[in-house]
């Protein structure tokens, strides 16, 4: 009896460890603590992107000649390479489009990376902006 319980307690006991893993790498976690009252001027266009890319800030700055210039820090939140598209559309003070919008770009992300993309206004109408992203064609 004894050698029976000693028996299927080591089989319990190999099935239980044969289940657990250890913890591979952590990714990133996403924060919006600095960024919540920018991240507000990007959308992502469908679903994948939902779930695939984050942005971690927006910067903006006038330039001399009174275009604006903004940088988006776009992330991607997979561990595996993915290829988005990314564009600007430029607004005025009441958010309507000046007709300044950038066309789409390939944007190609390792994983877990974090690339900072560039738009520059044509003219200096422009006060508001919105980043769209979407799944590359």
């Amino acid at each position: 009896m004894n050698y029976r319980f000693s028996i299927s307690t080591v089989v319990l006991a190999v099935l239980f460890l044969a289940g657990c893993q250890a913890p591979g790498p952590f990714l990133p976690q996403d924060t919006t603590k600095y960024t919540i009252e920018n991240t507000e001027k990007f959308v992502l266009m469908d679903r994948p992107t939902q779930i695939s890319v984050s942005c971690t800030g927006l910067q903006e700055r006038v330039n001399a000649d009174g275009r604006i210039e903004v940088v988006a820090n776009v992330k991607n939140r997979e561990n595996r390479r993915i290829q988005v598209q990314i564009r600007c559309v430029f607004k005025d003070e009441q958010h309507v489009s000046t007709g300044d919008e950038t066309p789409w770009q390939t944007l190609i992300l390792g994983e877990s990376a974090t690339e900072a993309v560039h738009f520059t206004a044509m003219n200096n109408l422009a006060r508001n902006y919105t980043i769209s992203v979407r799944q590359a064609r």
